[in-house]
């Protein structure tokens, strides 16, 4: 079937689609995707039977006019997103980077809201399936996309862009992620700085970091571009900490952020409204009025006079280092509640026993590590603790908590380290 006439079957269908049965709504298109451990073709009769008027399937044979056989089902819905994209005149911006992204995203959101109808990668759906699934979400109405872009390896950030086809393109940071599958940090620059060759060669517009370095080097063959950072910021009686406060031309500003790196993150999104023209008063709307939830950045205040940063979304050795640093700006008592980081291959030993180190150095009361990783770091602080699973650190911190603390809670997705919030 030519990708033209499965989308003629995408508007009849309201433009509505789905690859999980157990989420399916009634009249939907349903794509049979497959991966390690699941083959939606098996579901496919499934799909049509609770609801779904057409089923997109590379693998049976059905005599069912609904059932519609391609060569590969998610290829077919990847090419239906670019199709559907290329439909539309929604600009779309591309955001990639090591950290950062989803916060960028969301905080950009509120911004460009003020003015225009956005919309926008929800969750995590940055890869392969979901940014085609964000695309195909897009209706007319919608002026700018923002959309999320994830990789683990090299190719990932082609692969999408050659999807979403962005005309405008930012890079948070390049930081130590994923290292298991980009090797060093070089191979980490190499691929996120996918968005940027991509915008080079169909002559779009990029939005340029120079505060990191590789951003900074990378910007140089940009022809079409805003800087932004701190070396040519706009702000002015800057504060971090416990949140951020500034001055941008005659307006004082508020974000429940903080740190440096989120400093950042309103830089970037400050150049983008710029861009598109918001006024002053919209920018300080926008920043203003985004809350950070999902377990980024998020303030929650516990129990005794607690209050507790929940980071604890994901985590990598750059991300984990500003955290910390940030942290230790705080005031009064301070502890620390970190999980392993995963996905560093050989890196993993010498990276966990760096964090350990700088938390070391850091003005922490004390420091929690909690994985199979940390626990094979060394130390010789008092301060610092081991343990190898969550339920023996929830024993000891049980029994060692106080009141009127400050606490970061954080560490890679799998650890789950949002589950300690209740300790405090």
């Amino acid at each position: 079937m030519q990708i033209s006439d499965l989308y003629q079957i995408y508007l009849q269908c309201g433009m509505n689609v789905s690859t999980d049965t157990r989420k399916l709504g009634n009249g939907e298109l349903f794509f049979a995707l497959k991966g390690d451990n699941f083959n939606g073709n098996l579901f496919a009769e499934q799909a049509l039977e609770k609801g779904a008027a057409f089923a997109v399937v590379d693998e049976g044979d059905f005599e069912n006019s609904r059932i519609i056989k391609v060569e590969d089902a998610l290829r077919s819905m990847q090419d239906l997103a670019r199709l559907h994209r290329q439909t539309l005149n929604t600009r779309v911006i591309g955001i990639g980077g090591s950290n950062g992204k989803t916060s960028t995203k969301e905080l950009l959101v509120s911004v460009l809201s003020t003015e225009y109808n956005v919309h926008f990668t929800h969750g995590n759906l940055n890869n392969h399936i979901g940014l085609p699934l964000t695309l195909l979400q897009l209706r007319i109405e919608h002026q700018i996309a923002v959309i999320e872009m994830g990789a683990n390896k090299a190719g990932d950030i082609s692969e999408l862009c050659a999807i979403a086809e962005p005309e405008l393109a930012l890079i948070t940071n390049i930081g130590k992620e994923h290292l298991l599958g980009f090797g060093n940090i070089e191979g980490v620059a190499a691929a996120e700085g996918e968005l940027f060759n991509y915008v080079v060669e169909s002559e779009g517009y990029a939005f340029v970091n120079i505060d990191d370095v590789w951003i900074s080097e990378m910007g140089e063959r940009l022809n079409n571009k805003s800087e932004y950072g701190m070396k040519c910021s706009k702000l002015f009686e800057l504060e971090i900490v416990p949140d951020i406060r500034f001055k941008y031309k005659e307006q004082y500003i508020h974000s429940p952020l903080m740190g440096l790196h989120n400093v950042q993150n309103i830089l970037a999104c400050i150049a983008v409204a710029e861009f598109f023209h918001l006024t002053d008063t919209q920018i300080k709307l926008g920043i203003e009025s985004y809350v950070p939830q999902n377990n980024r950045s998020q303030w929650i205040e516990g129990k005794h006079g607690n209050k507790i940063l929940l980071d604890a979304y994901n985590a990598n050795p750059s991300s984990v280092e500003m955290a910390l640093k940030t942290f230790a700006q705080m005031k009064g008592n301070k502890i620390v509640l970190l999980g392993d980081m995963f996905e560093l291959g050989e890196h993993e030993a010498q990276e966990h026993q760096a964090i350990l180190s700088l938390c070391e150095e850091l003005d922490f009361s004390s420091v929690v590590l909690i994985g199979a990783a940390f626990y094979k770091t060394e130390t010789k602080s008092n301060k610092i603790h081991l343990f190898e699973t969550k339920s023996q650190a929830r024993q000891y911190v049980s029994e060692n908590v106080n009141e009127s603390l400050s606490v970061l809670i954080k560490g890679s997705r799998g650890m789950k380290m949002e589950d300690l919030i209740d300790l405090f």
